[in-house]
């Protein structure tokens, strides 16, 4: 059964959403050409721990890192590594916390210097249609409204849209019900009630909605090989307007960070 938090829950929740976004931040100022992947991940590690929180993906069903790094063509759960950044590239940035028994959960996707236009383009409508999504979040509305408002803005730029993997609740433990599609059928699922929490992540192909697992059974690629980006944020479902729990205020407001 979908149930709602209490205030005193999504306020805790508020606080992991606000170091999260601190944390992509910080993870953003590092992004640049020469750097490594692994360095990413000791970045926002350090961070997290500095701030009294844990990083929620280190450990997670046999997860080896603090954050998923996934560059170019992999769409999530991307592993840290040796791999240097390069002019061109694209890393999407996805990490959590566990603070105070309650988590947060945000991902970025950040250029690497300069990218092309149709990159840029990939960039700019995935975060855009996470927006539309959000927009539909509201008490009264069913979770297809969610995916419907993802899919159709997406698909409209003749973008992929990834249907094996979906957005999430949240609380107690980082992936809660609902699933949240990033495609559906307005009207459709399960009706939305006031209080729930939930993250929503369009993962979005610059081609075909096609992917395959990884050898080491986690980095998720386009089966064409086409660049993907992923965003994701927390919102609270209200009536009329979802809330944001999470930000990229601090990512696209600070001059130093390439995006």
């Amino acid at each position: 059964m979908l149930k709602s938090k209490t205030q005193e829950e999504i306020e805790l929740l508020r606080i992991n959403g606000e170091l999260v976004s601190k944390t992509l931040a910080e993870v953003g100022r590092s992004v640049a050409p020469g750097v490594t992947t692994k360095r990413l991940n000791e970045v926002a590690e350090t961070f997290i721990r500095d701030h009294g929180a844990v990083p929620n993906f280190l450990g997670y069903d046999g997860f080896p890192f603090s954050i998923c790094t996934s560059v170019n063509d992999v769409v999530v759960h991307g592993f840290p590594s040796d791999y240097v950044l390069k002019d061109g590239d694209i890393v999407s940035v996805d990490l959590g916390t566990i603070y105070k028994g309650y988590n947060g959960d945000s991902a970025y996707t950040f250029p690497v210097g300069e990218v092309s236009a149709e990159t840029r383009r990939l960039l700019d409508v995935t975060k855009a249609s996470l927006y539309k999504g959000i927009g539909a979040a509201v008490a009264g509305n069913r979770i297809g409204d969610i995916g419907h408002a993802v899919q159709s803005y997406a698909e409209s730029f003749g973008f992929g849209v990834v249907r094996d993997l979906e957005g999430h609740g949240i609380g107690r433990d980082m992936h809660e019900a609902p699933g949240v599609p990033n495609y559906g059928k307005a009207g459709h699922g399960s009706r939305l009630i006031e209080g729930m929490t939930i993250c929503i992540e369009p993962m979005i192909t610059a081609g075909g909605r096609g992917v395959y697992l990884a050898k080491n059974g986690w980095a998720v690629h386009t089966s064409d090989h086409r660049y993907a980006a992923h965003y994701e944020l927390t919102v609270v479902v209200r009536h009329g307007k979802a809330e944001q729990l999470s930000t990229f205020d601090y990512i696209e407001k600070d001059p130093s960070i390439n995006i």
